[in-house]
């Protein structure tokens, strides 16, 4: 049985060796996909509310409290193009901030952003009104 696999598996020409080649590929990556995407539902949904730390950006408190991110932007006073990526501690100490007042801000603009207060239509960019 086995040299009839090998006889057969030599008769084969190099096309559908490739097909089954880009068809693995293909389906190795899809798998990838998947599980990242099956993990990152999987972590942010365990990480709500996160308490905020000195680690964090603006843009990952913003995903963890399900605000708007301009909201957080504009409660520190930074601008919202490019995203901010920096940490918090980093931000509080460029504006001679403690990270206590850092967290208070950011506190404060999530309990206006949620209801039933509406958050603030994020800002025009560059367009006169």
């Amino acid at each position: 049985m086995r040299s009839t696999i090998i006889r057969t598996a030599r008769t084969f020409r190099w096309l559908p060796w490739l097909g089954l080649a880009v068809f693995l590929l293909l389906a190795g990556f899809t798998a990838f996909k998947a599980v990242d995407a099956a993990r990152s539902v999987i972590y942010w949904h365990a990480h709500r509310d996160e308490p905020i730390r000195g680690w964090m950006n603006v843009g990952y408190v913003a995903h963890s409290y399900r605000v708007p991110p301009h909201v957080l932007y504009l409660a520190l006073g930074l601008p919202h193009q490019p995203p901010d990526r920096r940490p918090l501690r980093v931000i509080a100490k460029m504006q001679h901030r403690s990270m206590n007042e850092i967290r208070a801000i950011l506190q404060n603009a999530i309990v206006h952003a949620r209801p039933p207060y509406p958050p603030p239509p994020p800002p025009s960019e560059g367009r006169a009104p």
